[in-house]
């Protein structure tokens, strides 16, 4: 762990961290590394679940995205992943986790419309982030899941979060590219509610 901590201090960019301080976006300790540096560590360190959990503990930006690149998605039970969701602070945690490593999960989709319907807009982030690359890998909703997904999409589109908005309307968007039925639900769904279809 330290020398990992340490290994931050070669790819970190003050400029991108004050960049984000600026924004409001605040860690305990942010290098502002870039995510492609990330990556490359994470390559370096290959999966390991101790060290995953270790470093999601650390309030550092960092070590928190490094944690949800090096997690396993088939040891991690829903209990943790639920931990890990309570405490995540920011919109770019949240993003690279459900990018990372929660559309990965083989309880994704149970995930992605729990967290839809949450009142948390973090949560309702991550569920509309995973649900939509869940869509981009072709997987298809059933009848069921078609009508859950499309009721959350619209009350997501008429809230006050404009990053909520705009996870929901790519879900659309992806939903709708699984095929002609989809794009005609989305199309009559987005009309009813007296929205546009992008």
């Amino acid at each position: 762990m330290k020398e990992i901590k340490q290994s931050f201090r070669q790819i970190m960019d003050g400029a991108i961290a004050a960049s984000m301080r600026s924004k409001g976006i605040d860690y305990k300790l942010n290098w502002g590394a870039s995510l492609p540096r990330l990556k490359e560590k994470a390559e370096e360190l290959g999966m390991n679940y101790e060290l995953a959990i270790a470093l999601w503990k650390e309030n550092v930006r960092e070590c928190k995205i490094l944690a949800t690149m090096i997690m396993p998605a088939d040891e991690v039970l829903p209990d943790v992943i639920d931990i890990w969701m309570e405490q995540t602070p920011t919109q770019e945690i949240a993003e690279q986790a459900a990018f990372n490593l929660y559309q990965y999960l083989p309880y994704a989709p149970v995930k992605a419309y729990t967290w839809m319907a949450s009142q948390n807009p973090l949560y309702q982030l991550c569920g509309f982030h995973i649900i939509t690359r869940l869509f981009m890998n072709r997987q298809e909703p059933n009848e069921r899941g078609i009508n859950e997904f499309i009721d959350q999409a619209i009350v997501a589109l008429q809230g006050d979060s404009i990053p909520v908005r705009k996870a929901a309307m790519a879900a659309i968007q992806r939903f709708a590219d699984l095929g002609l039925v989809y794009e005609r639900i989305a199309k009559s769904a987005l009309k009813q509610a007296n929205l546009d279809f992008l």
